[in-house]
């Protein structure tokens, strides 16, 4: 199996990456990125055997405050990286990409002079709260109704990292 991870060319690769999102998050509409996200994030493809079967979206140096912000807006905080997505397509799902791709995503993240992780989500997504647990990410907060379409909880957790630069 050859695998690699690829930083999406944007603005070029925008709309394969909102196609790849509505075919990933299928069954909530309400989770996808518009057009014009993905020109905000860091996108990166997890390519197996030559096909693009997982992504993830990155803002650096950002912590996520949206759910808990008046102006639901991401404060800037220098250190921090903010995962906005990760997502591997359905028929990929259970091979052990998302464990992969998460150990990928702290590589980064610790190769690029980060030293701390914060990410999202759905509070029904049980499957990647546990992945996220695996890797040492640390609950900190639930915001009620935070997801619409249905109407759902956000679970945000944090990975306290020691970086590789000197």
């Amino acid at each position: 199996m050859n695998v690699q991870f690829r930083r999406a060319i944007v603005p070029k690769e925008i709309r394969s990456l909102v196609i790849f999102d509505h075919k990933a998050f299928h069954e909530y509409p309400g989770d996808w990125f518009e057009r014009d996200d993905w020109k905000i994030y860091e996108s990166w493809w997890l390519i197996v055997d030559g096909k693009r079967v997982g992504c993830c979206a990155f803002e650096p140096n950002v912590d996520f405050k949206e759910d808990i912000s008046k102006d639901r807006e991401n404060r800037r905080l220098r250190g921090s990286l903010y995962i906005a997505s990760t997502a591997i397509l359905p028929q990929f799902r259970g091979l052990g990409l998302g464990r992969l791709m998460k150990c990928w995503q702290i590589c980064y993240a610790r190769n690029h002079g980060f030293t701390r992780i914060v990410t999202n989500t759905r509070k029904s997504n049980r499957v990647m709260i546990a992945l996220n647990r695996s890797f040492g990410f640390k609950f900190l907060r639930s915001t009620p109704s935070y997801y619409g379409d249905p109407s759902e909880p956000t679970v945000v957790m944090e990975l306290r990292i020691q970086s590789q630069r000197n």
